[in-house]
């Protein structure tokens, strides 16, 4: 009986099925499949390799460093964006004047090119003609113009700062989707227990925005993970690899030492690694949990 209604289905899900396989499963499995080839600095395959493009890789010094930065850069932006996003969601819902108009604002960083905002940023901060720098100076903070982008660690932090900005518009609005979905009824409820504004949050609130707050950072996980503009762009003229993830590791094994090869495993990495976050997430989270209502 349970056989018969699997096949039955199988007409249904055959699409889906066909979908996923073409744009999932083939591309992660040609993914392996080069990773074990040997490739020249053009792309020729030169025949089998094994494990050679991954002990090429793990025979990177900086790899261990590249790492830290890389659970750095995920963590800080991913907690920042939805903590910032959570607030700012809260004051959208409300009823105010020019509402409308706030809103539609609040979606221009996430509209608008992640190449074209964070070269924005960029030139902002240019110690000789940024307008940023040059505030700072006749502010009294600065003395003279400092290179916040030329240095490793202040330009990680400048692209943090991008990466929230292009990030909290998305997540603010999902979680508004969540908020607007839950009966006032809850709310009133708790204020006539007597509940204080913190309170019916923590306890009313927040736990029914769990399957919102979970999609939101699932795929503020993915894309801050794979994202490669905003990095590249301030910190892609820093000598090195002191600034960098695991995306623009590849980046660079590929444009900067042609080694294609060792950038394939790095990608196997790279998948590897965003899949064990996301299990370690939906096991310590379990954002699909059940609420009580």
């Amino acid at each position: 009986m349970r056989r018969r209604a699997m096949l039955a289905a199988v007409p249904w899900l055959g699409p889906a099925l066909l979908l996923i396989a073409a744009i999932v499963a083939f591309p992660v499995g040609y993914m392996l499949w080069t990773s074990t080839r040997d490739l020249s600095a053009y792309g020729q395959d030169r025949g089998p390799a094994g494990l050679a493009n991954f002990r090429a890789l793990f025979d990177i010094g900086e790899l261990g460093t590249v790492l830290a930065h890389t659970v750095v850069w995920v963590i800080s932006v991913v907690l920042i964006t939805l903590v910032l996003s959570a607030g700012l969601a809260q004051f959208l819902n409300k009823d105010f004047p020019g509402r409308t108009a706030v809103r539609l604002a609040i979606l221009v960083p996430w509209a608008a090119s992640v190449v074209m905002t964070t070269t924005i940023f960029y030139y902002m901060l240019d110690p000789d003609v940024g307008i940023a720098n040059r505030f700072l100076v006749d502010i009294g903070l600065l003395d003279r113009g400092y290179g916040f982008t030329k240095q490793p660690t202040t330009a990680f932090l400048v692209a943090i700062g991008v990466a929230v900005f292009v990030s909290v518009p998305f997540t603010a609005y999902t979680i508004l989707a969540g908020l607007q979905s839950i009966p006032a009824e809850i709310e009133e409820a708790g204020r006539v227990d007597g509940a204080g504004p913190w309170q019916r949050y923590r306890y009313l609130t927040l736990p029914q925005l769990r399957p919102a707050i979970a999609v939101a950072t699932v795929v503020n996980i993915i894309n801050v993970f794979n994202s490669l503009p905003i990095l590249q762009v301030i910190t892609g003229s820093i000598a090195g690899f002191s600034a960098d993830t695991t995306t623009t590791l590849t980046f660079k094994l590929i444009r900067q030492n042609q080694q294609i090869d060792t950038a394939a495993a790095m990608s196997v990495l790279n998948f590897a690694l965003i899949v064990v976050i996301i299990a370690i997430y939906a096991r310590v989270v379990r954002p699909t949990r059940q609420v009580d209502a």
